[in-house]
């Protein structure tokens, strides 16, 4: 990190950001670093819903608290209630045939994915990934020792994942595909089509399906979210991966899980008993809450999104921006070229001069290089000043 190397008031410089740029990771939490030295930045970086968690949520948690039950040791794979009640939501929601045993809580979806890469794959195995992607699976797939084969997608077709590019990537030694639907960064969401047609791919190939739900809840119509694993006959191959920060705006609560059948998940929490062990019981009961409780907040949660996304698209379009057009998540995934600046040093710019948070898209992928990915978990009239801020730094250097 960045902040290893500078005395606070001191200023990240983009020659500092080029050293970190091939790791996306690292990039991201660089130029945050940076933000976080800018006292009226607006910060469209990061996917950290910025809505409050329920009330009901805390409520939960709070009464855990206070009743002594955060003080008893849980199971590592979760507390059965909440193993159960995320089994019947998968069930009745995703069309899942899973079972209390295929699940496990994990502490975030970042815990998930390396404890999934670390129980599946070996070295040598390869790994289909669609780009652009979130490059925290990059680390995880390479301390597996395991080799990440880039699937490409396309802005002429919404960066939908395309089946015939995934059967070109298939080798001898390709284990599994990751599917990350709705896209982070595109917001792209995978048609049936292609979907149905890659679930084909790995029932003739014997292939191991990794199904990235996070950003499930947040899908736009006429855009619609099919679960992998409850197609015919892929349960069994599928490993589903999903949690509560995003749908229930608990990002610091650290609640995850994977579905997957039983054996599997048996072996991940092995792994997982050696390493971080159970989650916080106060953390799963506020997640049982959540998945328990009156869900009208996400459909209200949705719609907020959906207003500032369109916002953003309008602002974007008056800038001389294109995009792909955001079916899920959070995020616009917007070409920048018209600029004539990179986008890397555009991020730098608008983030120095305009004191707005953008991650450029070679933060997803080194080929993204006129590619920028904005966050809108903002207020709206924060959005609507972070462009105006933008349009004035692009009049300065256009």
């Amino acid at each position: 990190m960045m902040s290893q190397t500078h005395a606070p008031g001191q200023i990240v410089t983009p020659d500092e950001l080029r050293a970190v740029a091939a790791d996306g990771t690292k990039l991201r939490y660089a130029l945050m670093e940076l933000a976080g030295q800018i006292p009226d930045a607006i910060t469209l970086g990061r996917g950290d819903p910025d809505l409050n968690t329920p009330e009901h949520v805390i409520a939960a948690a709070r009464a855990a608290i206070l009743d002594g039950r955060a003080d008893l040791p849980v199971p590592v794979a979760g507390l059965p209630a909440l193993r159960e009640a995320v089994a019947e939501n998968l069930r009745r929601d995703n069309g899942i045939p899973v079972q209390r045993d295929d699940i496990l809580i994990t502490d975030g979806g970042q815990e998930a994915l390396y404890l999934l890469m670390q129980t599946l794959l070996d070295p040598g195995d390869e790994i289909l990934v669609p780009d652009p992607r979130y490059t925290s699976y990059d680390e995880a797939i390479h301390q597996a020792g395991a080799r990440m084969v880039l699937v490409p997608t396309y802005p002429e077709d919404n960066f939908d994942l395309r089946a015939a590019e995934v059967e070109a990537a298939i080798t001898p030694k390709t284990k599994a595909i990751l599917i990350i639907s709705p896209s982070n960064p595109t917001s792209a969401v995978v048609s049936r089509a292609n979907l149905t047609a890659i679930a084909e791919l790995a029932r003739r190939h014997n292939l191991v399906v990794i199904s990235d739900e996070i950003y499930e809840k947040y899908v736009y119509a006429p855009a619609e979210q099919i679960s992998v694993a409850g197609l015919p006959g892929m349960f069994e191959r599928t490993v589903t991966l999903g949690g509560f920060s995003k749908t229930y705006a608990m990002t610091g609560w650290r609640v995850g899980y994977v579905a997957a059948p039983a054996d599997f998940i048996a072996a991940l929490t092995a792994v997982k008993a050696a390493t971080t062990g159970p989650l916080s019981a106060v953390s799963q009961y506020a997640a049982l809450a959540a998945a328990t409780g009156p869900q009208d907040v996400v459909a209200e949660y949705r719609e907020i999104y959906r207003r500032r996304i369109e916002l953003m698209k309008h602002g974007l379009a008056d800038l001389g921006f294109s995009f792909g057009e955001p079916q899920g998540a959070f995020f616009v995934y917007t070409n920048a070229a018209s600029s004539g600046i990179p986008a890397f040093e555009l991020s730098y710019l608008l983030l120095r001069e305009g004191h707005v948070l953008i991650f450029p898209g070679t933060a997803f992928g080194e080929k993204w290089v006129d590619w920028l990915r904005i966050s809108v978990l903002q207020p709206e009239d924060q959005l609507a000043l972070a462009l105006e801020r933008m349009a004035g730094v692009l009049a300065r250097h256009r």
